[in-house]
Formats: C-alpha cells, sequence, structure tokens
C-alpha cells in the first residue's frame, strides 16, 4: 500500500516511516524539510499521488492555542482537500487521549484538529494517545524559569512514541488487528503505556539521570492543563496498552 505521513520527521513520524517501510509499504514521507508543507498546500498534489491512505502525525512549533489552532485547521483543510482530490481513501491521525475535556489551550486546538479532519469527505480514524515518554524534556523546557520548571501536576500513562506508531501503522494497514474503538466512539481508539505515572515525578527522573540542575515543580497556573481532574489525561477501558514504562525507557536512552 502507498502511504503518505504528514510530519514524517517528528518525534512519531521517524519510527512511524520505519515500521511502515518495514511491513513493506510504499511510504512517502511529507515535512517541510522534504518540500511538503501542510499548511500552504506546497507539494501536496505530487506527493498524495497514488497513495491509499494518510497518516497524519505533524504538529506546529508552538504550544499556544491560536497558534496551534491556526497551523491544525489549515493542515486539516489541505490534507482533506488535496486527498480527496488524489482519491485517498481513508485518513489516520493521532489526537490526545482527554482532548474532548479542554476548551482552552493546545488541547482545545487538538479538539478543532480532530473536528476539521472528520468534516472532509476522506473517512478517518483517530488514534488518541497519552503523553509521550519523548515529550516530557519538551515540558520540561516549556516550563523552565530560570533554575526552575514548572509542569503540570498531572497524571498520564506515558507511551512510547514508537509503540504510537506502531498501533497507528496497524490502523492503517491492519485494522482487524487493532481491539474495538473506546466504547460508544466508532472511529475513536486509545493508547496508553503500562501504568499511571505522575508527569512531575517523571520529569524529576529525567533531569536526576541526566544531571540537569533545573528543580522540577508543579506549576500553579496550570498553563497547559487546566483541570480540576488529575485523571483526565488517562486512558479508558478498552484502550490499547503498549510498553516500555517511563522508567525502562529512560534507562534505555544515551546518557
Amino acid at each position: 500500500m502507498k502511504i503518505a505521513v504528514a510530519g514524517a520527521t517528528g518525534r512519531v513520524g521517524r519510527p512511524l516511516v520505519e515500521v511502515l517501510s518495514a511491513g513493506g509499504h510504499d511510504v512517502v514521507s511529507m515535512s517541510r524539510s522534504q518540500g511538503v508543507d501542510v499548511t500552504s498546500g506546497a507539494g501536496l498534489a505530487d506527493a498524495l499521488t497514488g497513495a491509499a491512505c494518510i497518516i497524519d502525525v505533524a504538529t506546529g512549533s508552538s504550544p499556544d492555542q491560536a497558534a496551534a489552532t491556526q497551523f491544525f485547521t489549515a493542515a486539516a483543510k489541505n490534507l482533506q482537500q488535496a486527498g480527496a482530490r488524489a482519491a485517498v481513501r481513508q485518513i489516520v491521525m493521532v489526537s490526545i487521549i482527554g482532548v474532548d475535556q479542554f476548551s482552552t489551550g493546545y488541547m482545545a486546538a487538538k479538539v478543532v484538529h480532530e473536528r476539521a479532519m472528520q468534516d472532509g469527505p476522506i473517512p478517518v480514524r483517530i488514534l488518541r494517545a497519552a503523553q509521550f515518554h519523548e515529550f516530557v524534556p519538551l515540558l520540561i523546557d516549556w516550563g523552565r524559569r530560570g533554575d526552575v520548571s514548572y509542569l503540570p501536576n498531572v497524571r498520564s500513562q506515558l507511551v512510547a512514541a514508537r509503540s504510537v506508531a506502531e498501533a497507528l501503522a496497524a490502523l492503517a494497514t491492519s485494522p482487524q488487528a487493532v481491539p474495538a474503538p473506546t466504547a460508544g466512539r466508532g472511529t475513536i481508539w486509545e493508547i496508553g503505556g503500562p501504568r499511571a505515572e505522575n508527569l512531575v515525578d517523571m520529569a524529576k527522573l529525567f533531569v536526576d539521570r541526566r544531571r540537569d540542575r533545573v528543580r522540577i515543580e508543579p506549576d500553579p497556573r496550570r498553563a497547559l492543563y487546566d483541570t480540576d481532574d488529575p485523571s483526565v489525561l488517562l486512558p479508558g477501558p478498552g484502550a490499547l496498552l503498549s510498553g516500555p514504562t517511563f522508567e525502562e525507557w529512560l534507562a534505555a536512552q544515551p546518557s
């Protein structure tokens, strides 16, 4: 199958291209560095020629709600329109567990992304993932204020980006091999890691291993995840669960 991957050079895109290629699929990598811009539409027509499926793991550079909303709205519109012209049969996209419980911030932008994709002519399957192991260092950078980094004091069933890539590949190529969608959501699946973790605690483990002198503290402003529900980011019953744990993943990383 010919599959186009939007965001092919990102955290999920790189392992996704590897998994699809290992499975014998004809993979078209789409990213700005490869001459394809999902927000402007540049290069999309050529990239999607002959593709049966698009897997969308592209993301913008900013966690700001307005900037992220603009990115996702443009990307969804262009992928749906260009995909329809190229006779693409389906789109698989990655999203975030609990996203529909938020009305502000980056999560609200991701809700707009889901809806914009679902409003297009091509059928869409959505995989909502827990926060990636690889996302923890980015959160630390986003939260830095001098020698302190403030992180959301919430729980998440952290999952490896490669595990998410494998699930996306299965949804695109062998959906019968994937458990049923989340109850009541016929086109939405969830994936998380083996166990629930606190993001603040996992960040402390990360900086300890890297011998980073930054101090990790809970964010009193709740700037990224504005919620009173500490379990909103946890997967529901029937979700795909895949290892390794965050500690196992961290132990395997270069020092």
